[in-house]
Order: structure tokens, then sequence, then C-alpha cells
């Protein structure tokens, strides 16, 4: 009987314990996403604006490096080169816009409109481009560039 009400007592020091540690759980350690755009990195010289990490943020959009480059050069009306994985844009822009215009085109190409998940692929029919998720399955027209 002894040993009975030893044990409950264990439980209870247990749960209560498990209890204190989850209340004092920071909440940034329940936000974490799976989906992260990398912020950009890169540097102004002279009148231009170099993107280092271009390559990276391509591959984490899981989307063709050519459409990415089209839709930011659309946006920040500039001309731009392509060289060894590095973005040139042709004229001083902030990090914080090209992180903007990013963060918007995976909210226009990338994100599911229905249950906002990356799952997504961008699918050419006829003159029409829809973006198909595989997660939920919607398939929803997108403007094409």
């Amino acid at each position: 009987m002894a040993a009975d009400k030893e044990s409950k007592n264990d439980v209870f020091d247990y749960e209560s314990l498990l209890n204190d540690a989850y209340e004092n759980m920071p909440d940034s350690y329940y936000e974490s996403e799976r989906f992260e755009i990398p912020k950009v990195r890169g540097h102004i010289q002279g009148n231009k604006t170099f993107i280092t990490n271009f390559h990276e943020i391509v591959s984490t959009l899981r989307r063709d490096s050519e459409h990415i480059i089209k839709y930011l050069l659309k946006e920040l009306a500039t001309p731009a080169d392509f060289v060894r994985g590095t973005l040139i844009l042709k004229r001083k822009i902030p990090a914080s816009t090209i992180n903007d215009k990013i963060k918007q085109y995976a909210k226009t190409y990338v994100l599911c409109y229905e249950c906002g998940k990356p799952d997504t692929k961008l699918i050419k029919e006829k003159n029409l481009t829809f973006l198909r998720c595989m997660a939920c399955g919607s398939k929803i027209n997108v403007k094409s560039l």
C-alpha cells in the first residue's frame, strides 16, 4: 500500500514539473515555421546592389531563378545581371525593400491560398498559369509574368 501511494506522488510531482516547464517556455519556441525565406545578404557597391545569397533564396522558394528574377526586375524597376550565383541589380536598393518584394513573390507564387503551405507547383495550361497545392489539392489561377 505504501509503494502504491509513493508512485502516485511521483507521477503528480512529474506532471507538476512538466506543467511548470511548459508554462516557462519562451513564446519563440512555439513560433517556429517550416517555411522561412532567408534574408537578403549582399552589399552595395557604387550604383549596384549585389545579392550574394540569391541561390539560397531560389532553392528555398523552389521556383525557377529566371521567374524570380523577372518578378524582381519588374517590381524593383531595374535591370540586372546574374553572375555565378550572385544577382547584381544596377541601382542602389535597400535590403528591406528587396526582402519585402521576395515575401510578396512567395505570397503570390509559392504559398497556397487555401492552406498556406509552400508545397506548391506552378503549372501552365494553355495561356494560363496555375498554382497547384500538393498538400490540399487546390488549384488557383495566378498572374503570368
